[in-house]
This record gives structure tokens, C-alpha cells and sequence, in this order.
């Protein structure tokens, strides 16, 4: 992979940097990737090498490119970080002989903003991760400490929006912002062209995406944190973003921070409980198509449905004007929700206080759906298992078989 053409450029009331990318290994065309804000924000905005490398970086390794080439200075810790990313994705994701992406690039030799002030942000979009990061950092951080976050910053371009409910979600944080006495920052991407579908980007570039879009902003933040997803140390499992891997994303510029990794859903949940404009502008839903500019969440999907159960064992559904219902049924559990690996620890974190409660009907409802779930997964490693006796002692033939079997020549 060849990054080349960094430039910076103006549209109408929007300021960009972009670099052409250049695949050497892999099938796929030649693109223009950029970051883009709002021209109030274009003196922050710098044509930082480390954006378009770091966002960059997971997709050659995923799609086979053996190196990437970037005609620019690229800070040591940094690459060594890269290089670490690489590894621990190898390591959950690969083969052990895969190789890894070679970086060739110059080596920086200075702290290009050493005279900055320090600055702190967090990635915000509405949800209960962004919100409890804030309120967690509001709860322990003096104002006058330089963790204290002063700017929020909300990406379009990462999940399939529509730019009308991403105006919708701007106006929601807006006031957010305005309470919490943060800046708002709108920035507008394409990075996530270069990957191949959800499962990659769960898996090995969800945290990358992110810190690109930080590193082109690194004349404003000193620090910036992406919250966690909410499954508390003892569930932690190999993911796209992850305590040993986030930090790795940073360089003598910009820190980059895993936030909250030590709580769980319910714990984040929690935090938010009493905090009535979060809980107004509260955006979990990913159905789009059903949200209007009166109601932000459907009810209806799975990540409401488990978001409502938090709510409702802490006693605050009731109270949520997040979501219309004030109770969860059984058979909207059973309808609604499907349990991954991602989201077991949410569900399994809930049986205990929602018998507590005396729910047994949703207990009965959730266990099912676990059940479910983990016949899937002994199914899944038994597969995998087999696929790996197959290639280490077999030569793959049971795979080759299979695709001749199914027509795959």
C-alpha cells in the first residue's frame, strides 16, 4: 500500500485533509480517504501523516498488502505502537506465520506541537458508553485538571447514517455539550471504505477508525478517550478495541485512552441514572430507519430491548424518557433479541438482579436466548477446531472437498 497526494482543501463551509491510497498486493482500487469538520474547527484541523497511517494500517494488514509506504515522518512510538496492533490482532485473529505489514517510513525526530496546551476529548454519539465516560469524567476530574474533558467529538461516516439523523444526532448532543461546558466537534470521514464489513471492523479496526480521526486533530487534543464497551475486566475478550490495544494508537503528539474498562453495562447504566438530559437525549438505537426527530430509540431492536432491561433492574425505566415503554415483556425479549459474543456478558450480568426482582419470566426469557447462544458457540469452535486439525495435519483436503462439494472450484 502506497498513502500519497496528503493535501489539505476547503468546500463551501467545510475544511479537509486527504490522501490517495494505493493498493500494491490486493485487488481493490485506488481511493481518496479524507477527514473533514466545520471551518470553525479548521485551525485544528492538520494534515497529520498519522491519521491516513493509522487508519490505514489494520486494513493492509487484513487485505495482505506486505507493506505501507508513506513519503512522510512518522513518530517512532507510533510505528513501534502499530507494529504491537499488528501482533496482538495476529495473535487473536491469524494464522501465527501471517506476516505482518511493514511500515517504511521516516523516522519523526521532534514533538511537533510540544507547545501546546493540554487538551482533553472524548468520542461521543449519544449512546451509554460516551455518556458514561463523560459522567464518570465530570464525577472525578477537578476543572482544573487537564484530564478533564473540554471538547466532545461525534464522527459521521463510521455507521450507516443517514446525514439527516446525523444533523438529528448533532442537535440532540448539542445541548449535552452546552450543559457539560465541552465543544462539540462534528468530523466527517470515509476511513471505514477500506475495510470489509462488520466483522472486521469489530474485530480489528474499530479502534483504529477512531484514533485516525484523533490524529488529525492533534494541534487541538493532547488526549483523547474512547470509551469501552461496557464488558468490565473479568469479560474482557479479543476485540477491535481493547485495553491492549488503544493505547498502542498513540505517539509523542496524542495520547490515546481505553476509558472505563473496569465497569460493566449495568455499571455504566448506572452512572447515567439521575442525569435527565442524558437520559432525554439518549441514542442506543442502530435502526435508523425508525427514529424520528420525537423519539431517538425504536424499542424494538436488540440494543434497546437490552438497554431497557438495565434501565428496568435499576429501577428507572419507568422514569426514562429515552423509550416509551415502562416494562419489558417476555415475548419481546424472545422476538427481539440475539445473543454474540459481544453481547453474552450484557445479558448474563442481568439475570442476577433481574431475580432479585422477582422477574422470573424474563430470567426464563434471557436463559433461553443464552442457551441459544452457546450452542451456536460450542457448534462455531467445534468447526474451527476441525478446520485447524485439517490444515495442520491434512493439507486442507476436508476444505478443498467441501468446495468441490458445494461447486467451489
Amino acid at each position: 500500500m502506497i498513502i500519497e497526494g496528503l493535501r489539505s482543501e476547503q468546500q463551501g463551509d467545510r475544511a479537509r485533509i486527504a490522501a490517495t491510497v494505493r493498493w500494491e498486493d490486493s485487488d481493490r482500487p485506488t481511493q481518496d480517504i479524507y477527514f473533514e469538520t466545520q471551518l470553525e474547527f479548521v485551525k485544528d484541523l492538520t494534515c497529520n501523516p498519522h491519521a491516513f497511517l493509522v487508519g490505514c494500517v489494520m486494513p493492509a494488514f487484513h487485505h495482505g498488502e506486505k507493506r505501507i509506504l508513506i513519503d512522510e515522518e512518522i513518530c517512532p512510538e507510533l510505528r513501534d505502537g502499530l507494529t504491537t496492533v499488528m501482533s496482538w490482532i495476529r495473535h487473536w485473529q491469524y494464522e501465527p506465520d501471517t506476516e505482518l505489514v511493514q511500515i517504511e517510513a521516516k523516522a519523526r525526530t521532534k514533538v511537533l506541537t510540544a507547545d501546546k496546551a493540554q487538551r482533553a476529548a472524548v468520542f461521543i454519539s449519544g449512546g451509554v458508553d460516551g455518556f458514561a465516560a463523560l459522567r464518570s469524567n465530570r464525577l472525578q476530574y477537578p476543572l482544573e485538571h487537564p484530564g478533564l474533558f473540554k471538547d466532545g467529538i461525534v464522527v459521521y461516516g463510521l455507521h450507516p447514517e443517514e446525514p439527516d439523523y446525523f444533523r438529528q444526532t448533532l442537535s440532540s448532543l448539542s445541548e449535552i455539550t452546552h450543559e457539560q461546558g465541552i465543544t462539540l466537534i462534528p468530523i466527517r470521514t470515509n476511513i471505514v471504505s477500506l475495510g470489509n464489513g462488520w466483522e472486521f471492523w469489530a474485530n480489528e479496526f474499530f479502534a483504529a477508525a477512531f484514533a485516525s480521526v484523533a490524529h488529525a486533530f492533534t494541534k487541538r487534543f493532547s488526549v483523547v478517550s474512547l470509551a469501552s464497551a461496557g464488558w468490565g475486566i473479568p469479560h474482557i475478550f479479543p476485540h477491535g478495541s481493547h485495553p491492549l490495544i488503544d493505547p498502542n494508537y498513540s505517539s509523542s503528539d496524542l495520547r490515546v485512552r481505553h476509558e472505563g474498562a473496569r465497569l460493566s453495562r449495568l455499571d455504566k447504566v448506572r452512572l447515567l441514572v439521575g442525569w435527565d438530559l442524558a437520559l432525554e437525549h439518549l441514542r442506543v438505537c442502530n435502526t435508523t430507519r425508525d427514529v424520528r426527530p420525537d423519539r431517538l430509540n425504536c424499542g424494538k431492536c436488540e440494543k434497546c430491548v437490552r438497554t431497557m432491561l438495565e434501565f428496568l433492574v435499576l429501577g428507572a425505566l419507568d422514569k426514562n424518557p429515552a423509550f416509551e415503554a415502562s416494562d419489558v415483556s417476555p415475548k419481546l425479549v424472545r422476538s427481539s433479541v440475539y445473543i454474540d459474543p459481544i453481547d453474552a456478558p450484557f445479558y448474563e450480568e442481568l439475570l442476577e438482579p433481574l431475580n432479585e426482582l422477582g422477574r422470573d419470566d424474563l430470567v426464563a426469557a434471557i436463559k433461553s436466548k443464552l442457551s441459544q447462544y452457546q450452542r451456536v458457540e460450542k457448534l462455531t469452535r467445534f468447526r474451527k477446531y476441525i478446520k485447524r486439525l485439517d490444515r495442520q495435519y491434512n493439507n486442507n483436503r476436508l476444505v478443498k472437498l467441501k468446495r468441490i462439494v458445494m461447486g467451489h472450484r
